[in-house]
């Protein structure tokens, strides 16, 4: 598994409020919603390395 680094992220409280909805809604966190969401778009964009 590979390490998790920590860091401060700033949100707006209704993106927050959104987040916390959408990871509530898929029975994640809200930081296991984050790294979805992120893991998700570097796959899509080929950012990604396999």
């Amino acid at each position: 598994m590979a390490k998790k680094k920590p860091f401060a992220l700033r949100l707006n409280e209704n993106t927050m409020k959104a987040l916390e909805k959408w990871a509530s809604d898929e029975f994640r966190s809200t930081n296991g919603q984050i790294e979805w969401i992120i893991h998700k778009a570097l796959k899509e964009n080929g950012r990604l390395k396999n």
